[in-house]
């Protein structure tokens, strides 16, 4: 009986699926440096970002973001109020998008992965923007934010070179994290 047990464990525990640790890469190829390079020059001249989440219903719900430029590992950080659909939606369902799309250089970056709702005063006293005060009266009750931890990682850039798979138009991919 105590073999059958742990012969039952041991199959189920090898079925079951180790999580992501969630770690920013260190070992992009050269290729994919230069992807991320290329998008985060795309990122920087945007001034706003398309943030796409999943409502109750599945429907994917797009809006425009305010955004702070991606940190070191690629992390993004957003404002929002927290009564907004969208923090109702991203503590339902971390998975989203971020979406850049710049019209000079015929190109995009999309950006795959998970949100959090940061609500510490600590936090936002940091991330707090002059000028604010006109959609957040209130920083303690109207105001809190979003912190994106990007997985992957797409871009088309046809005027720098980048232009897809030629025949599926699929993007440049990088995968950020382990």
């Amino acid at each position: 009986m105590k073999n059958s047990l742990f012969i039952l464990f041991f199959i189920i525990s090898s079925c079951v699926s180790t999580p992501k640790k969630n770690i920013y890469r260190n070992d992009f190829t050269s290729s994919e440096k230069e992807i991320i390079q290329v998008s985060k020059e795309l990122i920087s001249k945007a001034n706003f970002v398309t943030l796409i989440s999943i409502d109750q219903n599945g429907q994917a719900r797009a809006r425009i973001m305010e955004f702070f430029q991606p940190d070191a590992t690629f992390e993004i950080w957003m404002a929002t109020n927290p009564k907004s659909r969208k923090v109702a939606q991203i503590q339902a369902n971390t998975k989203v998008t971020l979406h850049y799309f710049d019209k000079t250089q015929l190109g995009y970056v999309s950006l795959m992965g998970n949100a959090y709702i940061v609500n510490d005063e600590a936090t936002k006293s940091s991330k707090w923007k002059d000028g604010w005060e006109k959609f957040y009266p209130n920083k303690t009750t109207d105001y809190m934010l979003i912190r994106f931890v990007p997985e992957t990682l797409e871009y088309i850039g046809i005027l720098k070179g980048f232009t897809g798979d030629a025949v599926t138009w699929a993007p440049h991919r990088v995968v950020l994290r382990d």
